[in-house]
């Protein structure tokens, strides 16, 4: 069994999401603060970041190699993150945003109907449903854009 449609569907939708926000976030935009700690360009980052390991993680299970994924401290490693996301230009941090999820999604698309299988069996903490972890993400920006919040 692959991936259900509607998983599918709604990474591909949040996906262009973003690309639509990425596309219209000015540089200033893109360092605005959305809490005390995260600009907006941080917050896409941190996108990056976890698309990225979902696709690190599939690109290994689809070329048959060796996927060595255990649960993480997911604090610890989003307050890691953050160090890294702020020495990104800001620009640079939004467009690899996108590009990483571009790059998970064409893979889920293309992965093996075995891909669920091997999902439930490894157990692994990343979810497929990408879209989610999008949504909640720009959700935040835009409301923090919206609002015109200076923190």
């Amino acid at each position: 069994m692959a991936i259900d449609s509607t998983t599918m569907a709604e990474n591909r939708a949040e996906r262009q999401r973003l690309r639509r926000l990425v596309d219209r976030l000015s540089d200033d935009d893109l360092s605005r603060p959305i809490s005390p700690n995260w600009t907006v360009a941080d917050a896409l980052a941190h996108l990056a970041f976890w698309d990225r390991r979902a696709f690190v993680l599939l690109a290994r299970w689809t070329s048959g190699g060796p996927v060595a994924d255990s649960p993480v401290d997911v604090d610890t490693v989003n307050d890691t993150v953050l160090f890294l996301a702020k020495r990104l230009p800001p620009r640079a941090a939004a467009e690899e945003a996108v590009a990483a999820a571009e790059g998970i999604d064409q893979l889920l698309e293309a992965a093996s109907p075995n891909l669920l299988e091997w999902y439930r069996a490894a157990d692994t903490p990343f979810p497929l449903d990408r879209g989610a972890h999008r949504r909640a993400h720009i959700d935040e920006i835009e409301r923090q854009l919206l609002r015109g919040v200076k923190v």
